[in-house]
């Protein structure tokens, strides 16, 4: 199968849910006219799953009924990659999908209440959840902030920090006791050190399940992709964002719930608990599970 035959073929990953929020809706990131590994890499912005809800319906419908089908047959939220050639969809493989700690706990519940999983089943998956990263801080609200850019969100929470535009960079000033907002056009393996380093990062490139976006989430690190307002001159150490330019080391704040960018330092303010973690709590009263990472 081939995805980079035409304009009526592409290369797709879907998730069951999304895996950022664990809302029950399926989240597609979608190129036309590319291969598997170009969406990956984060060459280009792809198209979200409402822009191909829009130009390729049928198609769109067969990934819905796929989800239902493998949500019930895996118990759990999958990570589908597909092709299309020449209109027609081939599913080359799913697996489960990562996913941040709010959203595990979202999915798990909402998958008890659906009859999709047990929940002796949904306790036990929850034992990998740590419980500090369902801790997250949103910025304190104010009408007159204006953001710079504007983003895709692909991983929650918010982060403030110096830029830095190399991973190198980014383990300096985390060493120096700085937060660290990672500033790249698109990440890759070798920038998993500057990536566990950042409060935060910020790519160019890229769509929500990048490189960048996947590791994110993984790490409970804030992460916006595919910010078409940034542009990065290494030779200048410096970003650009809607044609104002920051040096390396100014400040930055990432919202992950909006996708915004804000220039300089946000304040932050704490948000409360999900209400899919109480449900976990009394399930581990009702079952006399005490040793649990999300007992109260």
């Amino acid at each position: 199968m081939f995805g980079n035959s035409g304009g009526n073929s592409g290369t797709g990953v879907a998730f069951t849910r999304d895996p950022v929020s664990g809302r029950p809706e399926l989240y597609v990131d979608f190129l036309y006219n590319a291969q598997g590994e170009d969406l990956v890499a984060g060459i280009r912005n792809p198209e979200t799953g409402e822009t191909l809800a829009k130009e390729m319906p049928e198609l769109y419908e067969q990934l819905q009924e796929i989800r239902a089908g493998l949500e019930n047959a895996m118990h759990d939220m999958q990570d589908i990659e597909f092709t299309v050639e020449d209109g027609v969809l081939y599913v080359l493989q799913t697996r489960a999908g990562k996913r941040t700690a709010r959203a595990a706990v979202k999915i798990a519940a909402d998958m008890v209440a659906e009859g999709r999983l047990s929940k002796k089943d949904a306790i036990e998956r929850l034992r990998e959840v740590d419980p500090r990263k369902l801790a997250l801080h949103a910025f304190a609200q104010d009408p007159e902030r204006r953001a710079l850019a504007s983003a895709f969100p692909a991983s929650a929470g918010v982060a403030v920090g110096r830029i830095a535009l190399t991973s190198e960079r980014a383990v300096e000033l985390a060493r120096g006791g700085d937060p660290v907002i990672l500033v790249r056009e698109e990440t890759s393996a070798d920038d998993i050190a500057g990536m566990a380093a950042a409060r935060g990062i910020l790519t160019s490139r890229g769509g929500r399940t990048s490189h960048a976006a996947v590791v994110a989430r993984q790490m409970g690190i804030t992460c916006l992709v595919g910010c078409r307002d940034l542009g990065i001159d290494l030779e200048a150490r410096a970003a650009k964002l809607h044609n104002e330019s920051f040096a390396e080391g100014e400040w930055l704040s990432l919202d992950g719930a909006t996708g915004r960018v804000f220039a300089g330092r946000v304040p932050t303010e704490a948000q409360s608990d999900i209400p899919e973690l109480a449900v976990v709590r009394r399930w581990l009263a009702e079952e006399g599970v005490a040793e649990h990472p999300l007992a109260g």
